[in-house]
């Protein structure tokens, strides 16, 4: 008779979770956004400009900033309307930030995009999205890859 395999970690493993899932998708996508405008703003990737008051931070202090406040699905990954910001730029008011510096981020906006930058992200924001696990496992690999790339070029 032939010997039963005991169960090892990775059998018993669950499902990930939505939840889990988004918050890896976005720790890569936070990653490639600071590393993107790090490089863009500075040339640099230890450090990079906030987009609402342009001072110079170290890359750890800064923080993928949404254009329009919330985070919802439709403008979670937007490559377009999520940039670099410092944490007093980005934070709420009631921890003591500046809840997102809007006037500042909005002139930064129009002034990369044009005057109906502000209406694409909130048509952008308002979208419907449904990620599934599956497609928030692409994203992630999708930003960790593009990251990548941009260390490469950098690198040059």
């Amino acid at each position: 008779m032939p010997k039963e395999k005991k169960p090892t970690k990775n059998s018993l493993k669950k499902p990930k979770t939505l939840s889990k899932a988004k918050k890896e998708a976005w720790k890569e996508f936070s990653i490639y956004i600071r590393t993107r405008d790090c490089l863009k703003t500075t040339s640099s990737l230890e450090q990079g400009a906030c987009i609402s008051c342009g001072k110079i931070f170290p890359f750890k202090k800064l923080q993928a900033g949404h254009f329009i406040p919330g985070r919802h699905n439709g403008n979670l990954f937007s490559e377009r309307f999520v940039n670099s910001q410092c944490w007093q730029c980005n934070a709420p008011a009631f921890l003591g930030g500046k809840n997102g510096n809007a006037l500042a981020y909005r002139k930064a906006m129009i002034k990369m995009y044009g005057e109906n930058a502000e209406q694409e992200a909130e048509e952008e924001a308002n979208k419907e999205v449904q990620y599934k696990v599956y497609q928030l496992e692409e994203l992630k690999t999708e930003f960790k890859l593009k990251t990548k790339e941009l260390k490469l070029l950098e690198a040059l």
